[in-house]
């Protein structure tokens, strides 16, 4: 298996077209992500279906909210099968505490979203943050670490210095992704395969590269050969 994981983000707005893609890949990927249109649009049995095909579910809701709230949807994610979900490190360290006890209690895989990809600098100081993205990113994946949690979601550009302050098992899971030659899309701080790999990531997240492909199995397939090359 690949050092690096591929999940398939299916940024889709029907169940019907999820399951029509996931079919058509089939073996040849494993892991899912299941993001707010999707789950928006179709719910838990979305997750339910992806289950019974045997895959792997990465629930990115991204739940921000007072600590009980941000625990119980926890909950609600174990519960239903989801093998990883995530929360905003923002929301502090209360609320990251009661979600990791809240997933400790069901064995879902906690990790919490540091800074968003499609945020730069200047968005940053708009919202009142002085820190450079990756500063924000290295400090609130200490925060995340030291809550309990299993890693952090994060640009890939900032996952040697987060591996090197929170150690190799902390997760990363790195969104963001475009091979070579994609559209960037709304992201701003990306990475190829490759170059995630090399950095360290645990998990790459594509979708439209995927999504959008006249044949998605070969595009996840050229994908993952790619993740393999990187010793």
């Amino acid at each position: 298996m690949n050092k690096t994981q591929l999940i398939a983000a299916l940024d889709l707005d029907s169940a019907e077209a999820a399951f029509a893609l996931v079919d058509r890949i089939g073996a040849a990927l494993q892991w899912y992500k299941v993001g707010k249109q999707l789950f928006t649009m179709n719910g838990p049995e979305l997750v339910r279906g992806l289950k019974k095909r045997g895959k792997k579910v990465f629930l990115d809701l991204k739940y921000h909210d007072i600590p009980n709230t941000v625990a119980q949807a926890v909950r609600a994610a174990g519960a239903l099968g989801a093998d990883m979900v995530n929360v905003h490190a923002s929301g502090g360290s209360t609320m990251l505490n009661a979600a990791a006890k809240a997933a400790s209690e069901t064995g879902v895989c906690l990790i919490a979203v540091t800074v968003l990809t499609s945020l730069d600098a200047q968005e940053m100081t708009a919202i009142g943050i002085s820190s450079s993205p990756a500063e924000q990113a290295l400090r609130l994946a200490r925060l995340s670490q030291q809550a309990g949690l299993a890693g952090v979601v994060c640009s890939a550009h900032e996952i040697k210095t987060i591996k090197e302050a929170c150690g190799k098992s902390f997760l990363t899971v790195a969104p963001g992704i475009r091979p070579a030659g994609s559209a960037a899309g709304d992201q701003k701080r990306i990475m190829t395969p490759a170059q995630a790999a090399k950095a360290g990531a645990d998990f790459i997240v594509v979708g439209r590269p995927i999504l959008a492909a006249e044949n998605p199995a070969l595009a996840a397939q050229k994908i993952q050969e790619e993740l393999g090359s990187i010793l």
